[in-house]
């Protein structure tokens, strides 16, 4: 590549993360600033509006249902789909066609038809889950299949798991023990980036939030819907920290990830 070629993609590269980041900034800017209507720039800078926010013990309540639902989401699709792809995978690989067909099914269907069918069916005895965390579980369980099963394939297609396994087989492991201690571990990065993946679409969820659960088991993002017609510094510090939230979580897990050799 010549000089001219890699000066060409930086500067390509930084006008992108410039695009992407001035929404942010200006957001971050908003949310720190004291009053700024009439003037061309803001009468002062104060964290009063970010104090409020994470004083307020609503939000602090909302964030950690949608951190709980969301872990609680993901620590089931793992527990589940793993035994189930590795079966598939060793055992019955012809049934990948079919389970690609199968994992796109969640987006086929609108959230607001899904949501419908679930409060009426949830909403009455023996299984009145509506209002509860737990249907949102099951909801948000269905739209992080996609997203985890692909994630975890390709990586299984990388590392040759029939490979592995006969290798394992050799040396006298036995089949679950082999893919306990050989195949799980190598299955870490695709784990990692599905598990990423699936909790930066989960935790900004709306539809499902709102419909099944509302005010009764209230999140992030329907707090922030409840409070749109407030401040919209306070709405702005709301949707920063929330993004920072993100960011700090997937930092921790980039760090976690590249700490394992």
């Amino acid at each position: 590549m010549s000089r001219s070629e890699a000066i060409y993609h930086r500067v390509v590269i930084w006008i992108l993360l410039i695009v992407l980041m001035l929404p942010l900034l200006a957001t971050l800017v908003y949310a720190l600033v004291l009053e700024w209507g009439a003037t061309i720039l803001p009468s002062g800078f104060t964290l009063k509006w970010v104090v409020a926010l994470w004083s307020d013990p609503r939000f602090l309540i909302a964030l950690w249902h949608s951190l709980l639902v969301c872990f609680g989401t993901l620590f089931l699709s793992l527990v589940l789909i793993l035994p189930l792809m590795f079966v598939i995978a060793y055992y019955f690989p012809k049934l990948d066609a079919l389970m690609n067909i199968l994992i796109l099914l969640p987006f086929a269907v609108p959230p607001v038809v899904s949501s419908v069918g679930l409060m009426q069916l949830y909403s009455a005895e023996p299984l009145a889950l509506t209002g509860t965390p737990w249907i949102l579980i099951g909801c948000y369980f269905t739209i992080a299949l996609p997203f985890i099963y692909r994630a975890i394939s390709n990586n299984m297609q990388a590392i040759n798991l029939r490979d592995l396994m006969d290798a394992a087989h050799l040396l006298g492991a036995s089949t679950w023990k082999a893919a306990l201690l050989v195949v799980l571990p190598n299955l870490r990065k695709g784990g990692m980036i599905a598990v990423l993946l699936s909790f930066s679409f989960l935790i900004g969820e709306f539809v499902f939030a709102n419909l099944l659960a509302g005010s009764r088991y209230e999140t992030v993002q329907v707090y922030l819907y409840n409070m749109r017609n407030g401040s919209g510094h306070f709405t702005s510090a709301l949707v920063i920290s929330y993004f920072m939230v993100v960011l700090i979580f997937t930092w921790v897990a980039n760090i976690l990830n590249k700490g394992k050799r």
